[in-house]
């Protein structure tokens, strides 16, 4: 099980290292106001993006973790004493300290969601709060830690493949980066960059905040903003129902910053990487420098590898969007140069990303999808107006009744502080960035409405893409809050919408402290044994099979979290839910296996099927439990591909396929 001790330890060493190695860097490139604020989000991005493709090149283990990472340190103690940072000629005050100690505060709501919570004895049990579903991807992290990178996929390795995994991981190989040389779990790992990555992204929009409004007062308003959750519980209480159906559609996670900085932290850091390359992009057109243009480079590509929805279409179309203006701000005789600039840095984050993008490709190939993203307008109402009706009603509904319900504390004052933002007099290079962050918000919002993705069960692509908007949009409510004319008006929109949000916060926030008690958690306090048992017979390398549904209730969705969470060893096939995301082949196959897979531990499996898992699977070891229907119909018993290897009475019982045990003979 991930520990607590554990989890602060990564949390408190990443926040140290990637901080410092941020703020090296910040002073040079940024605004004296931003560099304390961007530090932890630009430190991770550049790092993690730069050490990628070095452990690709010397192998990933822990001394060679230990070894950049003291280069890295001693290269940032070097740009620190590098020469004089010239001060901003309208410098702006620093965030107060104690704002970054409500940040840390609030920051712990998310990753409390990733820890196991224990009952007290005689009914031992772990209890799992609903975040844990999305975190399934820990078994990226323990594999890339045994294996390396480029990481091998752990759900599943198609006969005769090369076994990658096509995803998004580098926030994933940071936890791994994180892990390695601490001697941690990947676990752990995730808790602490959960937490990390909540923090970060709440300084670089608190830093942002006091930058433009040139309040330290705006900070605090950054955390408050940030508590807002969504208006469904109010609604419900009045409606009698939390998921207002039938009037609207099924809520699928199209939620703010709180709520996804628990479930998909890789987005949110993405989000942070986009905010900071608007940043960085408006430097450029000011001081279009070397230094400035690699780590634009570097965290663009941070930003893509963590997120292709929101460092790749969403960063896409905001640049797009914003390239009009930035060359317009910029002097004629100047307009060239930048151009070049931002050119060469698109191909050279395209040459970094390229392992990515033609993973990607492949993986869409493989699906047999030819159009991975699709025009489909966000779907906000439900079975109560007509099918062909509901479809044109749903393109005012998004922006007249699904995102007040889901940012009602800044979606209308955000939206009316960035316009007046975008009004105000200010210096050019606040104009600028102000700029390109009302293309982000627009390019997020408009991404969301318009754009789905097809390769899941849901649409991630509107769900994550709208990220970087609410983050902008938390970033103008505090400045209008403390700054803007008509700030009354901004603050009675925003306090009334963050007041009508709390109940649903407090009940998000204490799910995620508590957790669900469901009979499945007795099952799941004595797992770690169980899996301890299964590792003495499976290597490093080795592919175990357990029942895709085994202790299902564990989470809202069928997963198996016990496998992805304790096992530390990749899977033939994990079940269907994670085969989704990880496991790139046509919709039909993936089906037919996962039935394969039910059948046979439910002890339906006939001899051809168990010879499937030995031959065409390629599954080195399998376990089966009393809760299985095989446990007592078992089709590996007189199967001439496994031998039993290890039995415990009411417990477990382990097979081990028999070329393996031959060959370790």
């Amino acid at each position: 099980m991930a520990s607590l001790v554990n989890a602060v330890l990564c949390a408190v060493v990443a926040t140290a290292f990637w901080s410092f190695i941020g703020y090296a860097l910040a002073r040079h490139v940024l605004p004296r106001a931003l560099a304390l604020g961007a530090a932890p989000a630009l430190g991770w991005a550049v790092h993690s993006a730069a050490t990628l493709p070095i452990f690709f090149l010397i192998g990933f283990s822990p001394v060679a973790v230990a070894a950049i990472a003291g280069l890295c340190v001693a290269a940032s103690a070097g740009a620190l004493v590098w020469r004089p940072v010239k001060r901003d000629a309208a410098d702006a005050p620093a965030v107060p300290a104690w704002t970054y100690a409500a940040a840390a505060l609030l920051a712990l709501a998310p990753a409390a969601a990733i820890m196991p919570k224990f009952s007290a004895a005689p009914a031992a049990a772990v209890h799992l709060a609903d975040p844990i579903f999305d975190h399934s991807k820990i078994a990226i992290i323990d594999a890339m830690m045994r294996q390396g990178v480029p990481p091998i996929d752990p759900v599943f390795a198609d006969p005769g493949g090369a076994g990658r995994l096509a995803y998004y991981y580098l926030w994933h190989f940071a936890a791994a980066q994180l892990a390695l040389p601490l001697g941690m779990r990947g676990w752990d790992a995730d808790i602490g960059l959960t937490w990390f990555t909540a923090f970060a992204s709440l300084s670089l929009m608190m830093a942002l905040a006091v930058w433009l409004s040139r309040r330290p007062a705006a900070a605090i308003w950054v955390v408050a903003l940030a508590v807002a959750t969504s208006l469904r519980a109010d609604l419900g209480y009045v409606f009698g129902s939390y998921e207002l159906i039938p009037f609207l559609a099924y809520p699928t996670g199209f939620a703010g910053w709180l709520f996804q900085a628990a479930w998909v932290p890789q987005h949110l850091m993405a989000a942070s990487c986009v905010v900071l390359a608007m940043l960085l992009i408006a430097r450029c057109a000011e001081r279009p420098r070397p230094t400035v243009l690699a780590i634009l480079v570097l965290t663009a590509t941070a930003g893509f590898e963590s997120s292709t929805y929101v460092g790749g279409v969403t960063f896409a179309l905001a640049a797009v969007a914003a390239a009009p203006f930035f060359v317009t701000a910029i002097e004629p005789g100047r307009r060239l140069r930048f151009a070049a600039a931002i050119g060469c840095a698109a191909v050279l984050v395209a040459c970094l990303a390229a392992p990515f993008i033609i993973d990607q490709a492949a993986m869409t190939a493989a699906r047999h999808d030819p159009t991975p993203i699709v025009i489909r307008p966000f779907p906000v109402l439900g079975e109560l107006f007509p099918a062909g009706l509901r479809r044109i009603l749903d393109l005012p509904a998004y922006w007249l009744i699904e995102l007040p319900i889901e940012f009602p504390a800044t979606f209308l004052s955000g939206v009316m502080a960035l316009w007046l933002l975008c009004k105000s007099a200010m210096e050019r290079q606040a104009k600028i960035v102000v700029t390109g962050l009302a293309c982000l918000t627009g390019a997020g919002l408009t991404a969301s409405w318009l754009l789905a993705s097809t390769l899941g069960d849901n649409n991630d692509l509107a769900l994550r893409a709208v990220l970087p908007a609410a983050m902008v949009l938390i970033v103008a409510t505090a400045v209008g809050i403390v700054s803007l004319p008509r700030r009354s008006l901004i603050t009675i929109a925003a306090v009334t919408g963050l007041i009508l949000s709390l109940p649903d916060t407090a009940k998000m926030i204490r799910s995620n402290v508590a957790g669900h008690a469901v009979p499945d958690g007795k099952l799941f306090a004595q797992a770690p044994e169980l899996w301890a048992a299964v590792r003495r017979y499976a290597g490093a390398t080795a592919r175990v099979a357990n029942n895709p549904l085994y202790l299902k209730d564990l989470t809202p969705w069928p997963a198996n979290m016990s496998w992805a969470l304790l096992a530390d060893r990749n899977s033939c096939f994990a079940g269907r839910e994670l085969a989704l995301a990880f496991a790139p082949m046509p919709a039909a196959r993936r089906e037919a296996i996962n039935q394969e897979f039910i059948q046979i531990f439910a002890g339906r499996g006939t001899p051809d099927d168990v010879g499937d898992l030995a031959g065409v699977y390629g599954c080195d070891v399998v376990v089966l439990v009393p809760q299985d229907g095989a446990w007592a119909n078992d089709p590996f018993a007189a199967s001439p591909d496994y031998r039993l290897a290890e039995a415990r009475a009411g417990r477990w019982k382990i097979y081990v396929r028999a070329a393996v045990a031959k060959a370790a003979r």
